[in-house]
């Protein structure tokens, strides 16, 4: 608890600020819609945090900016299904998708697109309307299992509602799907597919809230004169009579069992009123935005941190039934510990840099469950995960940043998980023989004659082998931290002191050549960086800074070839570009993750201030509450993550030291729910142009170090900054 004695001024502030945080909605800030243009990938349909259910509207089209089914630039509506990536570069699920018609609809080539206009559309945290230009007006909302559907259909019609089991958009491809009637509202079945993740089931409830007149059977373009049907796509279309209101309403739920589970996952939703449906969910998110709060008058940085924290509250989502039961990929029926879920889209290569280290913090007690899933992936699947999507791997990126994930938590002494089986996990992965690992260990590097994305792969297991090294230590493993201390130095093999990168070699030794810093590849076969350059990869080091300031010979080097990163020309090379390369302010790409830590390396060279006028550049110039607002994909909340620290002026430059860098607080005041209480954040004389900060307190003494670490957040207390708007160097 806060001594209010010992710091009368700012704990005065700190109450007047509370009693207007208390008397508004934080979920008015949030905009479910920024990030569903540009190349944000998000989806505005309805959620709750975590939650299995993301039902949502989709285009129908196929193309990297649908991977999320939804594009704001879009005209149409395919359909409303019940599962979405959100932000990711790969596009998969869009499972059981359901779409309300004013016909029985025949024809198999005729999908029964609806148009619609933005002017008639409305998301907000756990909420989704659109009335269609056919006019029809479908509304939605949900709990983790179950979504609940509103349908008012025009007066002259009578009412059509498909279920498409065989709708699918961009990777995704059914395999087999079922439908079945039990009675005449109720509908079950199952949808099995194919994709980015090889293996998925996905097993459903529907109930409607009157009873069909007639239930109509496609199976794979053939009509099925029977009240169930098994193919690879199975369209069924509930046929209602006409009513006064013509107001039809559906509850869907799902489940990675059984039918059966599903249908007992309708419960969720034990009536047929919408707007308490509507209004429990969005308290939900209310509890999740009140975690921190912030002071500010410049609405659009209110909408840009907490859509921040909405996005950050959307991934991993549930992927077992509500008590804890689950089927994985390789058909095994599972159940977590008790009050626990089995969590799955996890893209760890974004989510460990940020996202991740922020649940430390705002997630202490689902983040459990979120910790011991991947713990339950390892015991299935004898690997940490890479890229758990319904439980399959599938590979996706660089690295194994489970690793970072668990030894942040271990580190930070998150209880509730097995440091043994933890570490021994890790150190499995860092001994497995594929993904050019096996190369790693035997050269010291990943040679590019020898594996893909030679370089990328050399930094990011250097990195994760320092992580496994600080366990090891922790957990009195000596040997252990020597060995992977030694490999976590593997990113000396690649640095070149003549042209002052990271660069490429073969398993001889020798440089590959020609070399272009400038040059992208977006093949991870032939490219030598992932979905980035050499200029964006040189300052992967997280682990040793201060080795890579001395490997340019000092600070005052180093930082010049910092600076030239953000001044120097943001042209690339290559006919085949990562086009996640963007967002960039010079060869900065804040629109891609490997980016993301670099205006910090100014706080390592000892020149914050450096540090404090680039975020708040970044905060300014590539974030913004429009539907293009994010640079680049959001990428499962990573994106949003580097906001919602920022905004408040921290940062965990190495994502698993427990210490968060000082940036530039682009906010008054921010307040920090912990477990010792609250932390706050202040920073007077704080404005656009007092970017600077002149002098910092913790807790009312002098503080002189650049960041603040994990432990003294959670102890709570207050730290005070003063702004200014010239560089203050001797901070």
């Amino acid at each position: 608890m806060l001594k209010i004695l010992k710091y009368p001024i700012s704990l005065l502030a700190l109450a007047i600020s509370l009693n207007g945080f208390a008397q508004e909605k934080l979920t008015k800030y949030v905009d479910p819609f920024i990030g569903t243009g540009g190349h944000g990938h998000t989806f505005p349909g309805a959620a709750v945090p975590f939650g299995m259910i993301q039902l949502s509207p989709d285009n129908g089209r196929t193309g990297w900016d649908w991977c999320g089914g939804y594009h704001y630039g879009d005209t149409v509506i395919a359909g409303f299904s019940h599962m979405h990536l959100s932000g990711t570069g790969i596009g998969d699920w869009c499972d059981i998708s359901v779409m309300p018609e004013t016909r029985l609809i025949t024809d198999t080539a005729d999908h029964g697109l609806a148009k619609f206009n933005h002017r008639n559309e409305i998301a907000t945290p756990g909420f989704y309307k659109v009335t269609m230009d056919n006019g029809i007006s479908a509304a939605f909302t949900v709990t983790e299992h179950c979504g609940l559907h509103n349908y008012i259909f025009p007066a002259n019609v009578s009412p059509v509602i498909k279920l498409d089991l065989g709708y699918h958009q961009n990777w995704d491809k059914p395999t087999e799907t079922y439908v079945e009637k039990l009675d005449d509202s109720t509908l079950v079945g199952y949808r099995y597919s194919t994709g980015w993740a090889q293996t998925q089931r996905v097993y459903f409830a529907l109930r409607s809230s009157v009873p069909f007149s007639k239930l109509s059977i496609i199976a794979d373009g053939k009509p099925i004169p029977s009240s169930g049907a098994k193919g690879t796509g199975v369209i069924a279309q509930l046929l209602f009579n006409k009513q006064k209101a013509n107001h039809i309403m559906l509850k869907v739920a799902l489940s990675t069992v059984s039918s059966d589970n599903a249908t007992q996952a309708l419960k969720e939703i034990n009536n047929w009123d919408f707007n308490s449906v509507r209004k429990h969910a969005a308290e939900k998110w209310e509890h999740e935005l009140s975690k921190i709060k912030i002071n500010t008058n410049d609405i659009r940085i209110k909408r840009i941190f907490y859509t921040g924290i909405y996005h950050t509250c959307i991934a991993p989502s549930q992927y077992s039934d509500a008590d804890g039961t689950y089927q994985n990929a390789k058909g095994e029926i599972h159940k977590m510990p008790a009050g626990q879920q089995r969590y799955t889209a996890y893209s760890l290569w974004d989510t460990f840099r940020a996202l991740n280290p922020l649940y430390t913090l705002t997630q202490p007690e689902r983040y459990l469950g979120i910790l011991n899933s991947m713990l339950a992936f390892y015991k299935e699947n004898g690997l940490l995960p890479v890229w758990d999507l319904s439980t399959d791997e599938t590979n996706c990126m660089t690295g194994y940043h489970a690793v970072p994930v668990l030894a942040d938590a271990i580190l930070k002494g998150i209880k509730g998980i097995d440091y043994q089986l933890a570490y021994t996990a890790m150190k499995a992965s860092a001994m497995e023989n594929i993904r050019g690992c096996n190369y790693y260990r035997q050269y010291g590097y990943v040679p590019q004659d020898k594996y893909g994305a030679s370089v990328t792969n050399t930094l990011e297991y250097s990195y994760d082998d320092w992580c496994i090294a600080q366990v090891a230590q922790k957990l009195g493993y000596g040997d252990d931290y020597k060995y992977f201390m030694k490999r976590s130095a593997g990113w000396k093999n690649l640095y070149d002191p003549v042209t002052g990168f990271m660069r490429a070699k073969n398993a001889d030794g020798s440089w590959v050549t020609p070399f272009d810093p400038f040059y992208s590849e977006h093949n991870p076969d032939k490219a030598m960086f992932m979905e980035g350059d050499a200029w964006q990869y040189t300052f992967f080091v997280p682990q040793d800074v201060d080795g890579l300031i001395s490997a340019y010979g000092g600070r005052q080097k180093f930082v010049k070839k910092v600076d030239s990163l953000f001044t120097i020309s943001s042209i690339m090379h290559g006919e085949d570009q990562s086009p996640d390369i963007s967002g960039m302010i010079g060869q900065y790409a804040h629109g891609n993750e490997p980016s993301h830590h670099v205006a910090y390396l100014y706080d390592y060279a000892g020149m914050p201030w450096k540090t404090q006028s680039r975020v708040r550049m970044i905060i300014d110039s590539l974030y913004h509450d429009q539907p293009d607002g994010y640079a680049g994909n959001e990428d499962c909340g990573q994106m949003s993550a580097w906001a919602v620290w920022n905004i408040v002026g921290l940062y965990p430059a190495n994502p698993a030291s427990g210490r968060y860098m000082f940036g530039s607080p682009a906010v008054n005041e921010s307040v920090i729910k912990t477990k010792g209480g609250k932390f706050v954040i202040i920073a007077l004389n704080n404005s656009k142009a007092n970017v600077y900060i002149q002098s910092a307190t913790l807790n009312g003494k002098p503080h002189h170090k650049l960041y603040i670490t994990h432990q003294q957040i959670e102890n709570g207390g207050v730290l005070e900054f003063t702004m200014g708007p010239k560089p203050k160097k001797d901070l």
